[in-house]
């Protein structure tokens, strides 16, 4: 499933691929997957003649500015969600969704002057398209995720630690793959309450933070953990061999080993 990662792949594609191209046409006959206030025609309207001048990311929202008195264009993978440019879609493979090429699976996206074209395709249809976003309403992107900021957000919370971490308005970007996987490396339980943490345990987990997704982007996404092979009932701990506990932590399944994560 895409996570920061992921939409790290489909924001280098765009840049590589979409900027300077003028918008001739926008497809958006999906209604449900316009938010905040988009239609179909509002958005033609916005983005036709328009060109893309640049490929953000905060988090997992991909953020696609407009020239002058442009908009900008905000673009959700949801679950299954990938970008497709000329064919071309970003980043390896999903493991959680069908990677089949069907046209009905392209919820938005623009038509090129040029005759290429920029969609969004999404099996499972949780993704989402808006213009001009509030980004703050999105903590800081996991990527500049700061020791001090870090320890200000879990000293705040009584929640799992888990969940403080995945919560998007705190840390934007941290999915259920790469969470646990942090936690696992760090040797804590994602059911601990998030200020329970000490400085030094704090400063553990930001480090791992920092290295993990650097290493994971490298390999190809956010289902290269050393712990995905082992996420199945009946899983054994890659570092103790210990059976892992299947649990549910801020809504998600979770997959974590007694005996080294405390």
């Amino acid at each position: 499933m895409p996570e920061i990662l992921e939409a790290e792949y489909a924001r280098r594609l765009i840049e590589e691929r979409a900027l300077g191209r003028v918008i001739a046409a926008v497809d958006a006959n999906d209604a449900w997957y316009l938010k905040r206030g988009l239609t179909a025609r509002s958005a033609k309207t916005a983005l036709v003649g328009h060109v893309f001048t640049d490929a953000r990311r905060r988090g997992k929202l991909l953020l696609l500015d407009t020239d002058v008195e442009g908009p900008t264009l905000a673009l959700h993978l949801g679950m299954s969600g990938r970008v497709v440019i000329d064919g071309d879609a970003a980043g390896d493979p999903l493991l959680y969704a069908s990677n089949k090429n069907d046209p009905a699976w392209y919820r938005f996206g623009v038509r090129f002057a040029d005759g290429g074209a920029l969609h969004l395709r999404d099996p499972r249809r949780l993704g989402a398209a808006e213009l001009d976003p509030d980004e703050e309403r999105l903590g800081p992107d996991a990527f500049a995720l700061t020791l001090p900021y870090l320890r200000l957000v879990l000293a705040r919370s009584r929640a799992p630690l888990k969940a403080v971490l995945m919560d998007q308005s705190r840390i934007a970007g941290l999915g259920n793959l790469i969470t646990d996987e942090v936690l696992w490396r760090a040797g804590l339980d994602p059911a601990r309450e998030a200020r329970s943490l000490d400085p030094d345990t704090v400063k553990l987990l930001h480090r791992t933070i920092k290295r993990t997704l650097p290493q994971m982007q490298r390999r190809g996404g956010s289902h290269t953990g050393d712990l995905m092979a082992a996420r199945f009932p009946g899983g054994l701990c890659p570092e103790d061999g210990a059976p892992l506990t299947i649990s549910t932590v801020g809504g998600r399944t979770t997959y974590w080993c007694p005996l080294h994560q405390h």
